[in-house]
């Protein structure tokens, strides 16, 4: 059967919010920066690789001033105390699974979470705050405030690095990664390269825009991909994602089964599991109409319980038996546990009990491409 064409575009998407004012955040201005200084290809490179590696600008066995030029070795200092201000630990939260949450401090002043996961994985955050207002996540509860910049995401991860080793990287923090393609895309590119992570370790996570089935394919670095589902049917999928862009669960498994099979990455579809909601058998039966047969995984993740909402958390024995029965019907299943819970970390929390909430919201309108 044919793959099925996309909508044209999403119904509703954010209009840009106000970027900081420091375009140094920027990975790209921080190249045309180096470059004004003199830099050449391959001191630009290695500037740009030890930081990324959250390693000291002054490594190897051959000294600075042999090789630098003059302008760029007077400058570099301040170079790398700009770099170390794009984020600042302000709290960690260490938890028993080993994971440990993070909130990080961006040079404005604003706070985003970082989350160091058990077997040297990460999970940062591309926006401050999210305008998709999913109903179930804390993050969508603020609204956006503003994007993250590339090089504010990849201080997250050399923040990270600076407390122990990161050989994966998710874009599944604060934030919809498509609402801010350029800025992930530039970060996932040098962390793809000179940041030292594997292609397949990078990962995408979104609730399902055409811009990024678009844009995917033709990168140097090509991530996996992460499709939040939640559901199967396209009337509750509106409900919960209230601003996603308005593809039926079909497309997005259509969309992302051929950039699975181009890729050769597995999707990864995620399921936020939520107690009489999207835990019925007649969801159960719509994933494996989906998914059986397709070149993914079902990540299955017991919501995370939020002050002031009512949905509620399936028992772990009721999960389990969902993950079996998905299982034993052809849908590969894993049954994530968010890491965090005995700290309260849902995504979203920390931010929330360290700021109040401003009422500001960025407007939403219909926009092309």
């Amino acid at each position: 059967m044919a793959a099925r064409a996309l909508p044209e575009g999403p119904a509703v998407i954010p209009v840009c919010p106000p970027r900081p004012d420091n375009e140094s955040m920027r990975i790209e201005t921080l190249r045309e920066r180096l470059r004004a200084l003199g830099a050449g290809p391959r001191h630009e490179n290695r500037v740009l690789r030890l930081w990324s590696q959250a390693l000291p600008q002054d490594k190897g066995p051959r000294r600075l001033q042999d090789f630098m030029p003059r302008a760029l070795l007077a400058e570099l200092p301040r170079i790398e105390a700009d770099l170390a201000a794009l984020a600042r630990l302000q709290s960690a939260h260490p938890a028993q699974d080993g994971s440990e949450r993070m909130l990080v401090e961006l040079t404005d002043g604003q706070a985003v979470e970082s989350v160091l996961l058990p077997r040297e994985g990460l999970c940062i955050s591309s926006q401050v705050g999210c305008a998709v207002g999913c109903v179930f996540c804390m993050t969508g509860r603020e609204g956006l405030v503003r994007h993250v910049t590339s090089g504010e995401m990849v201080a997250q991860v050399v923040l990270a690095r600076q407390r122990r080793p990161v050989r994966k990287v998710v874009f599944m923090g604060m934030g919809e990664p498509a609402h801010n393609l350029e800025q992930v895309l530039e970060a996932i590119d040098l962390l793809g390269t000179w940041g030292n992570i594997g292609h397949k370790s990078l990962v995408l996570s979104t609730v399902g825009d055409p811009r990024v089935f678009e844009a995917l394919p033709q990168q140097r670095v090509r991530p996996a991909l992460a499709l939040s589902l939640h559901t199967t049917r396209a009337d509750l999928r509106a409900e919960l994602l209230p601003r996603a862009p308005r593809l039926t669960p079909e497309d997005i498994v259509d969309a992302g089964e051929r950039y699975a099979r181009e890729s050769g990455y597995p999707i990864q579809y995620q399921w936020t599991l939520i107690e009489g909601v999207n835990d019925s058998q007649a969801e159960l039966d719509g994933i494996v109409r989906l998914l059986k047969g397709k070149f993914g995984v079902l990540n299955m993740i017991p919501f995370n319980e939020v002050g002031g909402l009512t949905f509620r958390r399936p028992s772990w024995e009721r999960a389990a038996e969902i993950a079996r029965h998905l299982h034993r019907r052809g849908v590969l299943t894993k049954l994530r546990q968010s890491a965090g819970q005995d700290v309260e970390g849902g995504c979203g929390q920390l931010r929330a009990r360290a700021t109040k909430p401003s009422g500001r919201v960025i407007p939403l309108q219909a926009v092309a491409g």
